[in-house]
This record gives structure tokens, C-alpha cells and sequence, in this order.
């Protein structure tokens, strides 16, 4: 509108910005690139920042184009499965959804993310992503393991049931969860067939479940805030006292990455 003033934004007040991967779906015949709104709630109001959601295109945006414009990544749980040829695992049995485009952008975004220092929360799929992008392996199917539970949820039950408590993980010392909450152990839900089978070895293994699958990692030589979780803290989580810790410490480690920006 002519005559009307534009009003000044002082670089002090940018908002601090967490980028989100997103998936990549066929709807229809056409390809669209989403993020879980449970997630991007999450940033928004427990980390207080602003959700950018990273498109994942067939030829990737450049890792250092993308750190160059926020302050930490929040890699989200998801349907797909990282594809096991980049941890030379078997072939995936039929009717197993992949998304290689989003493994395309987010390898090369996590090892650039940590070796920048820029502050990253990997929850589910991102915890998968963490443990493979940093020379790990994984289980394709846990719950086929001697000796292990059963991990996956029942699709069949209410969002609430199945993103409710299902076994416990015991924090194990030395690791930046325990540091957050304390050497001990508490109820977590559980929504995933995959998990770590070689640990990456720049990782420390922060919590396992008790058939002994490792529920949360952390990498103590990182120069950043590095924390994978294999359970959904984003679900409900001012209900939960430990994903309202883990929320604030990376917030605060988001917001510390964006003052120097």
C-alpha cells in the first residue's frame, strides 16, 4: 500500500530456527515433502523456535547451504525405513517403505550438522539415521532377534495407546542423557521394528531397553549438542518430565548455536 512504512526488524529479534527434514510421499501422482505436525509443534512450543521444514529433492540442497541459515535439526521418527544398502544390510522384504530421497539429504546433513557443531535432536527414524550416518548398523527387524521384545506398536490401537508407556530404558552414566536426567530409569513408548545393531563407534549408548536394544545415544567427542532417542519424546511432552528436560536442553543449545549467528 502506498504511503505505508515498512517496519524494521532488529537482527536481535530473529527468531531462532530448527530445521526439519521432511519425508517424501507420492500423493496421487504427485510428489509432496511432509513433516509429522507433532514434531513441528515441538519445536515451535517446547524449543520456542521457528520450524523450517526441509524439502528433500532428488539433487539435495547442499548440507552447508542449509546450516547456513539455522541454529540446530530436529530429525523426526517416520514410516520408511533407512535403505539398508547404506549400512550393506539385506535386501528389504517386500512391501518395506523406503525414502531415499530423505536418506539423499540427511547423511550428508548430519555429518556436516555435527561437524559444524550446529546442535541436533534425531528421535526414531533421525536416531536410525544418526547410528548409519556415522558408521553403524542396524537390525531390520528387531523383534526377530534372540531374546528381544517386541518393539513395534499395534497400528490397529488409538494414537494415545499407541504412543503410551511401554517398557522401561535405564540411563547409563557418562552419556549426555544422563547428565539431563539423572542415572536411573523410567517408562518410554515404543513404535519402531528397526533399531541400532553395531553401534557407530563415535556414539555412546545413553539408555537401553531391558532385552538390551539401545534406546538412546549421544557422542561425546561432538563439538555440539548430539542426541539420539530411539522413542518419541515429542508425543505429549509437557506431560513428561524427561522429554520436557531434553526439550529445554536442546533449546538452550539451539539458542546458544544462534547467537553467534
Amino acid at each position: 500500500m502506498l504511503g505505508r512504512r515498512l517496519k524494521v526488524v532488529p537482527m536481535s529479534a530473529r527468531p531462532f530456527i530448527v530445521g526439519i527434514p521432511c519425508d517424501h510421499r507420492m500423493v496421487g501422482a504427485h510428489p509432496f515433502h511432509m513433516v509429522g505436525e507433532k514434531y513441528i509443534t515441538a519445536v515451535r512450543d517446547a524449543i520456542e523456535a521457528l520450524p523450517l521444514l526441509i524439502p528433500v529433492l532428488p539433487h539435495p540442497i547442499p548440507a552447508g547451504e542449509l546450516l547456513a541459515s539455522i541454529d540446530g535439526l530436529l530429525f523426526t521418527g517416520s514410516p520408511s525405513n533407512v535403505s539398508p544398502q547404506l549400512y550393506n544390510g539385506a535386501a528389504p522384504r517386500d512391501g518395506t517403505q523406503l525414502d531415499e530421497n530423505r536418506d539423499a539429504t540427511t547423511m550428508p546433513l548430519l555429518k556436516a550438522a555435527v561437524a559444524a557443531g550446529t546442535p541436533v535432536l534425531c528421535l526414531c527414524r533421525g536416531f536410525q539415521e544418526l547410528n548409519v550416518a556415522f558408521g553403524g548398523t542396524l537390525h531390520q527387524h528387531v523383534h526377530e532377534q534372540p531374546g528381544r521384545g517386541d518393539h513395534r506398536e499395534d497400528k490397529n490401537a488409538e494414537l494415545d495407546v499407541q504412543y503410551g508407556p511401554a517398557h522401561d530404558v535405564r540411563i547409563s552414566k557418562d552419556g549426555l542423557l544422563s547428565r539431563l536426567v539423572g542415572e536411573r530409569s523410567f517408562r518410554v513408548n515404543s513404535l519402531h521394528s528397526q533399531g541400532i545393531d553395531r553401534m557407530a563407534p563415535p556414539l555412546h549408548a545413553d539408555a537401553a531397553a531391558p532385552d538390551g536394544t539401545i534406546e538412546a545415544v549421544s557422542m561425546p567427542g561432538a563439538k555440539g549438542f548430539v542426541l539420539g532417542l530411539q522413542w518419541h519424546p515429542e508425543w505429549r511432552w509437557r506431560e513428561n518430565e524427561v522429554s520436557r528436560a531434553i526439550f529445554a536442553a536442546f533449546g538452550q543449545a539451539v539458542q546458544k548455536q544462534g547467537s553467534f549467528r
